[in-house]
């Protein structure tokens, strides 16, 4: 039976959420909670719009030109919108709506003020909250008037703001109702919000509390100031006293006015000490029914406090979970391995799986556990200080714990804890290369200068490559649980490759080697960032070949026009087959393949084994060839790296004949070539354990994706990337039992929508709370964003704002402005003049890459793709490590 109306009071059960929409549940929830007063009142249901708009062709004519809009097709948005809000606001109203609207107005009085407020059905979910998107109205008087304001709140589902904010967030215009509330108003002293989990901080232990005079929307809106509060463990921690000028409040005849507060009370606390605290408690109530952090409006009348909203805090970043007792520190893996894309279960567990560290799952993001390093002054120290080199953000971060005393200092020794898997880089690994004492007479300079042997890294190289051949020979040919019983045993040959002690040795000494270049060479000449020019066209870096390789492909395709047209109006992966159609499509179908079988594997994001790989969609390639082809000549590629080479040998010539005329120049010159020879033969190497690892994962997917097309011919799961959503442990058992939770998969899957809205932190506490640490840099620029400097040098040019490699039409001249770069994001340097990140350090990828090609480049700048405009023009100086907005 179609129901119009009901009263708040029945909606306890979770049907009622289709039929009234979140807000309108979460208060008949709160109605039936001892202790928590909510105002009287009763629902127009989504049955009611829906017979309002049902058979209406016009309407869904509407929706269907909705739905197929983009967000950036803003004028026709707008245009339709409008359209749809004029129809609902001149249609005729259901007679039975208002016979039923009569009825509960008549029992709770007919000339009693009303508040009419919005519930839509796609409201106050745990994954959006759609605060804001749909309109109110309060102190509405007499039936005629509230009758107006219900077709109001129907017409506000179709605002430009609410229609964008859908598209946004994907949901259906098609798939969406609106149910309107109804509530006696309520004329309050005080109103205002309360945060169960700090907003600003993430802190689940810490409440905040927004406060003003009158009525809540002045608040909301943001005409008027607000008293801060906040609350921890039952007492006040801050007390803010804002100067309230502004308020709202009702009038006599209906509606509301904006009025100016008397002076006596512009500097008044709005609640006291005893009603913050038991506003808090009420607050914690609330929290502990719906089982979740909440953003609460409240009133204050007659010194009673009445909950008019309850929703979910969507924005909070989930805590990692510990099974340790006690406070807990977590570090981001995302911002060290330049990657915070959300990652897929399957391909979490793979890199748990590869990893040595205490790692924790939250947010589909990795974080490493690093209370134990936080306990003990001499891992604390070298924690600092490691970061304070490779990311200043998360060094600062660290500090301001410490400083608040979250992680006490224990007596007995800690085991000391890795910080990230396999990224060797790490300044907080040492493994110390091995030393050979010289004559006691020779300079100190030169006293322990370390010997390494520069053939482990081909003995390393060669026992990966015959590791990775033997996988390739005989995983294709198993199948089933044998197959995946393989995988989970070559995993262990993998982390055995990976944490191999001899290669922490090979890329600890190129990184020791840059570090004393740069320390020395100041402290003898006073010039900075010396390693830096060094560092250019190092020997054997595979993945800086890899974006020369691309260039020497795109010399491939430049002489057949033919090939380029074809490129041009092609977005998908069967250009591949119409290559043989064109003229020249052959000689360039064979280079293509050429590359795809040395880095096809390889893509952004390539950690998560879940990513799509070039190989698997090589179109996504097309766009950095077409960029290569016009920003770069022939022969570019080779070119760039011979003049990187000269560059390189003309910095060494000039630093070594300026050292030589120091005191004790002689010995300080042998010592300064023995470390550019460490540098330039032992560099090349950092990116191969990676590189290896990324093989090996393509291997496996390929092999679990066979297995994932059988599991959807016998019906055991509908798609093949299902499989994405299960650790490999489950995608073990789910391959013996051919059986699988389908509903498990679509919850994971929602789930992986909800976290890729979430940015995760560098630092999180075991309190939830996020710290993003600051820099400390007091003599930049006005107006300028700081960084973390990483290859030196001066540009200026357009900035590129890119979030995914299919958006990189790059020009001459261009400098790159991206979340992150992997190995996958190299091709594009092969275009760009400078890059900017905002994450990363000294040693991650991306700057190395840049130093090896010699782009100026800083990284760690924070929210640098939403403070950057696309096409602005800016200045990027490299070496101190700052941005200018021009």
């Amino acid at each position: 039976m179609t129901k119009y109306v009901v009263d708040l009071q029945e909606l306890t059960t979770e049907h009622s959420l289709e039929l009234v929409g979140g807000k309108a549940f979460h208060l008949g929830q709160l109605h039936a909670m001892e202790g928590v007063a909510v105002p009287d009142g009763f629902c127009i249901t989504t049955d009611a719009y829906k017979q309002f708009v049902q058979h209406r062709a016009q309407y869904n004519e509407w929706l269907q030109q909705l739905a197929i809009l983009s967000i950036d097709e803003n004028e026709s948005i707008r245009e339709l919108a409008l359209q749809i809000r004029q129809w609902i606001l001149e249609a005729e109203l259901p007679a039975e709506l208002a016979e039923e609207v009569t009825g509960h107005l008549t029992r709770l009085g007919a000339d009693e003020p009303y508040a009419v407020r919005s519930s839509a059905t796609a409201e106050d979910l745990p994954h959006a909250s759609f605060a804001g998107q749909q309109d109110s109205y309060l102190n509405v008087i007499g039936q005629h008037s509230l009758m107006q304001h219900i077709r109001a709140c129907w017409a506000s589902l179709f605002t430009e703001r609410a229609v964008m904010y859908r598209i946004h967030n994907g949901f259906d215009h098609r798939q969406l109702s609106l149910c309107v509330i109804v509530q006696k108003m309520v004329f309050p002293e005080a109103s205002g919000i309360l945060f169960t989990a700090d907003p600003l901080t993430s802190n689940r232990h810490q409440l905040a509390i927004d406060a003003g005079w009158g009525l809540g929307e002045a608040l909301v809106s943001g005409i008027a100031s607000a008293d801060h509060y906040a609350v921890r463990d039952g007492r006040m921690t801050e007390r803010r006293i804002a100067v309230k000028t502004t308020a709202i409040y009702p009038m006599p005849q209906g509606g509301t006015v904006t009025q100016t507060i008397e002076a006596s009370r512009q500097h008044q606390q709005v609640l006291n000490d005893s009603q913050i605290v038991q506003l808090a408690q009420l607050g914690r109530q609330i929290e502990g029914y719906f089982g979740q952090p909440q953003d609460i409006e409240w009133c204050l009348a007659n010194n009673q406090f009445y909950i008019v909203q309850s929703r979910p805090i969507t924005t909070l970043y989930p805590i990692p979970e510990a099974t340790e007792p006690g406070n807990r520190v977590y570090l981001s893996v995302g911002h060290q391995q330049m990657m915070t894309d959300v990652m897929r279960p399957l391909g979490l567990s793979f890199f748990l799986r590869t990893t040595r560290a205490l790692m924790r799952v939250a947010g589909g993001r990795l974080f490493v556990d690093a209370t134990a390093l936080l306990q003990r002054n001499a891992t604390r120290k070298m924690l600092i200080e490691g970061f304070a080199q490779s990311d200043p953000l998360v060094s600062d971060a660290l500090q301001t714990v410490i400083d608040r005393g979250f992680i006490p200092l224990l007596d007995e020794p800690v085991a000391q804890t890795p910080l990230s898997g396999q990224e060797a880089e790490s300044a907080l690994k040492s493994s110390p290369a091995k030393r050979v004492s010289t004559p006691a007479h020779e300079a100190s300079v030169e006293a322990e200068l370390p010997v390494i042997d520069r053939s482990i890294v081909n003995r390393l190289v060669e026992r990966t490559e015959t590791s990775l051949k033997k996988l390739q020979n005989e995983l294709p040919n198993r199948s089933g649980t044998e197959a995946m019983d393989y995988i989970d045993e070559d995993l262990h040959e993998l982390r055995s490759i990976l944490f191999e002690p001899d290669s922490m040795v090979a890329i600890k000494g190129a990184m020791d080697a840059f570090n004393w270049i740069n320390r020395q060479v100041y402290d003898w000449l006073g010039e900075e960032h010396a390693a830096d020019m060094l560092s250019q066209s190092i020997p054997g870096n595979v993945t800086s070949e890899m974006g020369l390789a691309l260039m020497e492909l795109a010399d491939t395709i430049r002489p057949f026009p033919e090939v380029i047209a074809l490129l041009e109006r092609t977005e998908d992966d069967e250009f591949l087959e119409q290559l043989r159609d064109v003229e020249g499509g052959s000689i360039v179908r064979e280079a293509m393949d050429a590359y795809l079988q040395r880095y096809g594997m390889r893509c952004p994001g390539e950690i998560d084994l879940t990513r799509t790989r070039w190989s698997e969609h090589p179109a996504a390639l097309i766009p950095l060839l077409l960029s290569s082809i016009k920003s770069n000549a022939s022969d570019a590629g080779k070119q760039r790296f011979h003049l990187g080479e000269q560059r390189a040998a003309a910095k060494e010539a000039e630093l070594s004949e300026r050292i030589v005329q120091l005191p004790e120049g002689e010995q300080k010159l042998r010592a300064f070539q023995h470390y550019v020879r460490m540098l330039r033969e032992l560099s090349g190497y950092r990116e191969y354990p990676k590189y290896g690892m990324i093989r090996r994962y393509f291997i496996y997917k390929q092999a679990i994706m066979r297995e994932a097309e059988h599991l959807v011919q016998t019906g055991v799961i509908r798609h093949k990337e299902d499989v994405y959503e299960l650790t490999l442990e489950e995608l073990n058992e789910v391959v013996r039992t051919r059986q699988a939770d389908l509903e498990l998969i679509e919850q994971r899957r929602r789930d992986d929508e909800q976290y890729s809205r979430l940015a995760p932190p560098r630092v999180i506490t075991s309190e939830g709370e996020t710290i993003s640490g600051q820099y400390r840099q007091d003599s930049l620029p006005e107006g300028a964003l700081p960084g973390t400097p990483v290859s030196a040098g001066v540009v200026e040019g357009r900035a590129r704002v890119l979030h995914s490699m299919q958006e990189a039409t790059l020009e001459e001249g261009d400098i790159l402005v991206t979340p992150f770069t992997d190995p996958g994001w190299t091709p594009v340097f092969v275009t760009i003049k400078g890059l900017i990140t905002e994450v990363g350090g000294v040693m991650t990828h991306g700057a190395v890459i840049a130093r090896e090609y010699g782009l100026p480049a800083i990284v760690g700048v924070d929210q640098a793709t939403t403070r950057i405009r696309d096409g602005q023009r800016i200045r990027l100086h490299g070496g101190a490590g700052y941005v200018e907005l021009l």
